[in-house]
């Protein structure tokens, strides 16, 4: 059963009501049933403006910072972008709307499985699934247009710096709790890297290695 039209109206009101104003990513938010990514005991949920859990102890993020971030990233539609904790699926989703390829990278092998068949059954033929220790990026796909991190780091780790091509944007969750967490936008320039702080936020850490379920 897919969304109804009082439910697309809801979410687009709460994004809207949050900042979310850019209308190409208004539209690929309303284009992407959040439902589909959402599954047992949430799943009445899944149209709320408020993250959830789901497999492996992480979560998917709310509707809003999802398309904060997604807004702060300003994809062009001929980017390649890289994504750093698949999760859900469900950003993934989103970009997949507004760039050229998508490149997504997710520790826990369940999530990928679950993701990439949501991938399958929506035609998204132009996102690639890794099960992979993001905390490196995909050095052989570099360099990106785009980079977008859903777990929070101390530091913009530096490999992913390295992996962003000039001209490009990073946006990640930054901070030294799980309590404490600043959205940030890197910009990287000819001369080096710009930061931009957008906005408190709260994500599951950045960890290194493949995840035991």
């Amino acid at each position: 059963m897919s969304w109804t039209a009082e439910q697309k109206m809801r979410l687009l009101f709460a994004l809207r009501s949050k900042g979310v104003t850019d209308k190409r990513v208004l539209t690929a938010m309303e284009s992407v049933d959040r439902g589909l990514f959402v599954q047992g005991l949430f799943a009445d949920r899944a149209y709320d403006d408020t993250p959830l859990p789901i497999a492996c102890g992480q979560t998917i993020s709310q509707p809003s910072i999802v398309g904060l971030m997604t807004q702060a990233l300003e994809v062009n539609p001929r980017d390649k972008v890289l994504e750093l904790g698949t999760g859900s699926g469900y950003q993934a989703a989103i970009l997949s709307q507004l760039a050229r390829r998508v490149y997504t990278v997710e520790r826990f092998k369940r999530l990928v499985d679950q993701s990439q068949a949501v991938f399958d059954r929506l035609g998204m033929t132009n996102i690639t699934t890794f099960l992979s220790d993001g905390s490196h990026g995909l050095p052989e796909h570099a360099p990106f247009e785009r980079i977008i991190v859903t777990a929070a780091a101390e530091d913009p780790p530096g490999p992913l710096l390295a992996q962003l091509g000039i001209g490009g944007i990073m946006v990640l969750p930054v901070g030294q709790s799980d309590a404490v967490q600043t959205l940030i936008r890197v910009r990287r320039t000819e001369q080096g890297y710009d930061y931009d702080e957008l906005c408190p936020v709260r994500f599951v850490p950045l960890l290194e290695g493949l995840g035991r379920e």
